[in-house]
Parts: structure tokens; C-alpha cells; sequence
């Protein structure tokens, strides 16, 4: 089973962003996961395409990039021109998955694709051939430092039996209240990328909190 941890750049210090990028680019984490939140979709505003380049700059390693935002495959392409690896939108953000999935990969990057809290995983079954990621939120979009909700670990588990059944090594991502505390009940569960924000940055240690997550 894969682990991966992807720490948040939005816990990170606003005003200390390339120092704390290139914190995680020294540390044992093999993804920077990036928010990005049109204060429409969700009700927070928070990176823009400006950002993106100065963090691409200060690591190389795999970015990945959530997009809370309305009408996502109208921007899907420029963020793949940005720097990233990743992109993933959500199901609830758009009528036609499909055509986010196809200009995603069109552009050069890998698709996920995201559910709320409220919203079942079995919708995500058709879409799981088309992808290379789905992420499950384990909190409500639009903020952090939010606590985890128990429910995910079953939905996890109910993707990660889909994916068996289907023979497809598509990702499990989870975002939302992860910290060493409770990482490894979600890799148990079947996750294989947990995205940390506040337990990171908040850390006496941060690249310490990674390797615990890690290793948890």
C-alpha cells in the first residue's frame, strides 16, 4: 500500500511562503497540496495562478492541486500550465465531469476528482476508469483546522473496495483534520494519500509531524 503525505500550503505562513515550501521540499512528504477557493464554490478566497509560480519554484516536488472553485474546467488547463501535477475538482462543482477529466488530461496532468461530506461515494464509481485520483473530503471545504468527520473512514473503505473490484490503481486522497493522530486508521481504511494542513504548520516540528503521519 502506498503512503504519501501532502502537506496544505494553506496552514502555511502567507507571508513566509517560499520558506515554508521549501520546508516540505526538505522533508520526508512527497506532494505540496495546494487550495484553491473562488469564494463562490466554497466561502473562502484563497490561491490564485500568482501563487502558484513562486511555490513551483521552490520545490520540485509532485504538486497537487484542489480546486474548490465553480466552473473548474474553465481553469483547468491554466493550472496545469501554473505547475501542476494534480488536478483535481469537484463532483458537486460541475454537470459534466467528463469534460473537466478531459481537459485536465488534455492539458498534461493527472485528474482527480473530490466529494463533499454529504455526498455518497457510489457516484464516483463510473468516473473511477477516467481518473488517476479521487479525493475524499473529511471536512467541509472551504476552511482549515477543521475537525475530522468519522463517516470518511467508510467511505474510504467503500472506494477502496470499488477500485479492487474494478482492478484500478486509482488514488485515494483524504483532506480534512488528518494528523499522525489518526493517519493510521485512514491507511488501514484503504487511503493512500493524506493531505495535513494545520497539524503540519502548527507543529513545534513539522517535518517531524510528516514522518509521523508517514510512519503512523
Amino acid at each position: 500500500m502506498r503512503r504519501i503525505v501532502a502537506p496544505s500550503m494553506l496552514s502555511a505562513d502567507f507571508g513566509n511562503l517560499e520558506r515554508d515550501t521549501r520546508m516540505v521540499d526538505r522533508s520526508a512528504a512527497q506532494w505540496v497540496h495546494i487550495d484553491v477557493m473562488d469564494g463562490v464554490f466554497v466561502p473562502n478566497i484563497s490561491f490564485g495562478f500568482p501563487v502558484m509560480k513562486p511555490i513551483r519554484q521552490a520545490t520540485g516536488k509532485v504538486l497537487d492541486v484542489h480546486l474548490m472553485i465553480t466552473d473548474p474546467v474553465r481553469y483547468a488547463a491554466r493550472f496545469v500550465e501554473a505547475g501542476a501535477d494534480y488536478v483535481t475538482f469537484h463532483y458537486e462543482a460541475t454537470d459534466d465531469c467528463a469534460a473537466c477529466i478531459e481537459a485536465i488530461h488534455a492539458a498534461g496532468a493527472r485528474a482527480g476528482i473530490s466529494i463533499k461530506p454529504a455526498t455518497a461515494a457510489e457516484v464516483l464509481e463510473p468516473l473511477l476508469p477516467s481518473v488517476e485520483m479521487v479525493l475524499v473530503m473529511s471536512v467541509e471545504p472551504g476552511f482549515g483546522g477543521q475537525s475530522f468527520i468519522p463517516s470518511s473512514i467508510d467511505k474510504i473503505r467503500r472506494l477502496s473496495e470499488m477500485k479492487r473490484r474494478m482492478g484500478l490503481d486509482t488514488l485515494i486522497e483524504v483532506d480534512g483534520g488528518i494528523s499522525s493522530a489518526n493517519a493510521r486508521v485512514l491507511f488501514d481504511a484503504g487511503a493512500e494519500v493524506l493531505v495535513a494542513g494545520s497539524a503540519v504548520f502548527r507543529a513545534d516540528d513539522p517535518a517531524a509531524e510528516i514522518e509521523r503521519i508517514l510512519n503512523a
